[in-house]
């Protein structure tokens, strides 16, 4: 099975998903800086949220351009993700309106845990469909960053009863941690290239 059809369907999820989000953005009521620091945490959280829809979706693809073919397994992993991914827009409205209430600033942590463990497993579906000595393998490595996610994620929730700040700094945390590309990917592909 080719990769095309689940990478097509993936963008446009993500699409729709970083749409939906922005259309839950609010217009301040009225023009001054009070009215717009109003909607300041709403915003925050967009932004928090884009940035983490962003980085899936520019890892995702170079996670299939890596890959020559995707399994049935591989297809059902990948629902998985966008499952996880389609609540962030919930969650990150819940968050922005109770940005200091703890329920919602945990909430929005397991669903990027979550999703976290569902990219995991997607990432092993396609290994395992390209084979232990795939180039996609090469490069997954030990996946330091994929784990200290996770754990930074974890350590979030627990302490989203305690701040709220500190764990929506750690999610922002771990954004900034990914959002330096990761080119292990790409330098498999290109060593595969230059051979």
């Amino acid at each position: 099975m080719t990769k095309t059809r689940m990478e097509a369907f993936s963008d446009g999820v993500i699409a729709i998903l970083i749409t939906i989000m922005v259309l839950d953005l609010k217009v301040p009521e009225g023009s001054s800086v009070v009215a717009l620091r109003a909607v300041a945490p709403t915003f925050c959280a967009y932004l928090l949220s884009f940035v983490v829809l962003g980085i899936y979706w520019n890892n995702h693809h170079h996670m299939l351009h890596a890959a020559d073919r995707v399994s049935g397994s591989a297809l059902w992993a990948n629902l998985h993700l966008l499952f996880w991914l389609s609540l962030i827009p919930f969650m990150t409205r819940w968050m922005g309106e109770h940005y200091l209430e703890s329920l919602p600033t945990s909430c929005y942590g397991v669903v990027l845990i979550c999703a976290a463990c569902a990219y995991i497993i997607l990432q092993a579906m396609l290994i395992r469909a390209q084979g232990a000595q795939s180039r996609l393998r090469r490069a997954v490595g030990s996946d330091v960053k994929g784990k200290l996610s996770i754990v930074l994620y974890a350590a979030a929730i627990a302490l989203a009863s305690v701040r709220p700040w500190i764990a929506q700094a750690i999610y922002a945390l771990v954004a900034l941690i990914w959002f330096v590309p990761d080119r292990r990917i790409e330098r498999q592909m290109h060593e595969a290239t230059a051979r």
